[in-house]
């Protein structure tokens, strides 16, 4: 439907997103080893690091030599394994575009493990509706989708350059696109829940930011905008004043300030 390729959202809390940062080269790091390795390599990974509902709720067995971590530790490890190019790239650029600013509202180490458990969330839904399927469930939809639901509920008014239907870019307030982008997510899921796409693991990563942006943001983060932030340069400047005979400060009007309609 769209791609986010910029938010005009500066960071108020943190200099740098290491968290986003850090996540990012993961994923790319994950994917290039699967990509450069043999075919054989990428599809073990896939299956011994992926998300298998029938193992996880007991219909199935991995062959023996294939499991690479614990059945629970793949409600993590599958959000770090993508199929190709493509599949990666969608997942980084919602990521850079809208991980920054939940990081900055969260700080680093929350913003982490919201990252994870949106994860967490994504698969479990995922899981629940389909307990018997031995596909594997790959990559970051699910935490994205949680990233997505944060920023929505943090900043629904802040200005996204979007990129709809892949070729007119359009500046629009991110509740907009992202609202559009939510819904989709809801209605695939009841008219195509078994697709090829898991709109079950968006579902629940989107369920998942939604209630722990709740708790997890800083102390005093407001949500949907309700802040104005005063431009340094307005917050900083002295306000010169007069003293009236009452004894009252009024501000002093300078010759060349005129009131503008």
């Amino acid at each position: 439907m769209f791609i986010p390729l910029h938010d005009a959202n500066t960071l108020k809390h943190i200099k740098v997103q290491w968290v986003t940062l850090g996540l990012m080269a993961a994923n790319i790091a994950a994917w290039l080893f699967t990509a450069v390795e043999s075919e054989q390599v990428a599809q073990a990974a896939i299956i011994g690091l992926g998300y298998i509902p029938a193992i996880i709720f007991g219909h199935a067995e991995l062959a023996p030599g294939l499991e690479i971590v614990p059945e629970a530790a793949t409600y993590i490890t599958y959000s770090f394994i993508h199929m190709g190019f493509w599949h990666l790239a969608g997942n980084m650029i919602f990521l850079w575009v809208f991980g920054d600013n939940v990081e900055d509202a969260m700080g680093h180490l929350r913003f982490l493990a919201f990252y994870l458990a949106c994860a967490a969330a994504g698969a479990f839904c995922h899981g629940l509706l389909s307990t018997t399927s031995e596909a594997p469930l790959v990559g970051a939809s699910g935490a994205i989708s949680g990233v997505v639901a944060a920023y929505l509920m943090l900043h629904p008014r802040v200005r996204v350059w979007v990129l709809v239907f892949f070729r007119v870019p359009l500046p629009l307030p991110a509740f907009i696109p992202l609202l559009l982008w939510v819904g989709q997510q809801f209605f695939m899921l009841l008219i195509d829940p078994d697709g090829n796409v898991s709109w079950g693991a968006h579902v629940g990563g989107i369920i998942g930011g939604t209630l722990l942006i709740l708790i997890l943001r800083r102390p005093g983060v407001p949500l949907f905008d309700r802040q104005i932030v005063m431009p340094r340069a307005v917050r900083d400047r002295p306000s010169p004043i007069r003293i009236t005979a009452s004894g009252m400060p009024v501000p002093l009007r300078l010759p060349w300030d005129r009131d503008k309609l």
